[in-house]
């Protein structure tokens, strides 16, 4: 009975979201409630609910502060310089601009928002590719491959999906899987020369009028929050912080509670100013982090009412012998065509805990679950069902499904590489 109540409330649940008549935030909370009522849970829902919450409360102050530093560190301008020097060493050569936009894209989407990732990086190269005749569908494929690998990072979102579902610190999920994303970075950067390659060999290497790169590199100082004065404080806190969550030398929401409290006292000193910025990134912080909240709530109740452990018993008694063992690589291949079908959301809160369950029957941590299950990212940015690419689309005026016919072979190779890299250095079980 607890199975099948526990299948029917991620049903309705996933109903909800990918036909849109609840916003995942709302459905994450109401649902369990709902089918925790119709179990007759009715006065254990508070303190399961709650336990759910105090769970994923680390990753939720994590993402908060992670958000308001990166945001912070983009509106100082600390990445100005980076775009300043890529689009004068690029100059009118295709295959240099190719890899100039991975290059531009990798380092932007450190902030884990992929809405800014493409404003960023389609408004520093788009001009030059229309300016040499460059396929603006290349400069969309490069930035969401990209940005697909550098979903990755614990603050991008379904990494903290995946930490919140299985109650698992960054050091168990991310940290271990650093060396596939490397993998993927490198996929990424290749594919971008292959492509400039391509170009270069139809239009050829134009020369391009110095004063238009000085106009489009004199375009990112005009806004009034940079801080070019500070570059060089800017830069090396942002990489201390990067060594700082590596290394673990503090708890991940720590290191950016304190990295966005000095970052905002040298930055912005007048308290105003600090009230503004913050104000600036509250509407990216606020949507992400109540949602890992309100998966509290669910993970809490699914796991409370134990649904959970009686739903993984009735998928192992479905899963052949011989598979068993095989677990994490199998949710690796899968996690790539699921998160295409459907939601981050409905698959890291509702899918992920039942595949973790059922995978520790045969042995395999959920650590190794949660690690697979992150591989297939890249494809995900290619689903229909992620509001970000419609925009990355649209500023590059091209297609949706174009960029899916283009790029989605890509995508399909960073994961098989991130995958590949993991099984070698063991950090999920094949």
């Amino acid at each position: 009975m607890l199975a099948v109540l526990g299948f029917l409330m991620i049903i309705v649940f996933m109903f909800l979201i990918m036909t849109k008549r609840l916003s995942a935030m709302i459905a994450l909370m109401i649902i369990p409630i709902l089918f925790a009522l119709i179990g007759g849970f009715g006065k254990d829902i508070g303190t399961m609910a709650l336990d759910g919450v105090k769970s994923v409360a680390p990753t939720g102050i994590m993402i908060l502060f992670a958000i308001l530093y990166f945001g912070l560190m983009i509106d100082a301008g600390v990445f100005d310089p980076i775009i300043a020097k890529i689009l004068k060493v690029v100059k009118g050569d295709p295959l240099k601009i190719a890899i100039g936009t991975a290059v531009l894209t990798l380092l932007v989407s450190l902030d884990g928002d992929g809405t800014t990732t493409y404003m960023i990086t389609i408004s520093a190269m788009l001009p030059l590719y229309k300016r040499i005749g460059m396929k603006p569908l290349i400069l969309a494929g490069i930035a969401v491959s990209g940005s697909g690998v550098m979903n990755l990072l614990p603050w991008g979102g379904p990494t903290a999906r995946a930490m919140s579902a299985l109650n698992l610190e960054t050091s168990d999920l991310f940290t271990p899987i650093v060396p596939s994303m490397i993998g993927g970075v490198i996929f990424v950067l290749l594919m971008a020369y292959w492509l400039g390659k391509k170009e270069r060999k139809r239009i050829g290497i134009m020369e391009i009028d110095q004063s238009t790169l000085v106009e489009q590199a004199a375009a990112l100082e005009e806004d009034s929050n940079k801080r070019p004065h500070l570059l060089w404080f800017n830069a090396l806190l942002t990489v201390a912080l990067l060594i700082g969550l590596i290394l673990e030398i503090l708890p991940t929401p720590i290191l950016f509670m304190a990295g966005f409290a000095i970052a905002a006292i040298v930055n912005y000193p007048r308290l105003e100013d600090q009230k503004e910025r913050i104000a600036a990134y509250a509407g990216n912080a606020l949507s992400v982090v109540s949602m890992i909240f309100a998966a509290g709530i669910f993970t809490g109740i699914l796991s409370g009412t134990k649904m959970i452990d009686a739903m993984a018993n009735a998928l192992i008694s479905h899963v052949p012998e011989a598979l068993g063992p095989h677990f994490a690589i199998i949710t690796a291949i899968l996690s790539a065509p699921f998160t295409f079908i459907m939601s981050n959301d409905a698959f890291y809160f509702g899918v992920l805990p039942l595949i973790s369950k059922a995978a520790s029957a045969y042995g395999i941590d959920p650590e190794a679950i949660g690690r697979a299950s992150l591989l297939g990212l890249p494809v995900h940015l290619l689903s229909p069902l992620v509001p970000s690419t419609y925009l990355l689309v649209g500023m590059v005026g091209e297609e949706f499904g174009d960029l899916q016919r283009a790029f989605l072979k890509w995508a399909c190779g960073s994961t098989i590489v991130m995958i590949i890299v993991a099984v070698i250095i063991q950090v999920i079980p094949f």
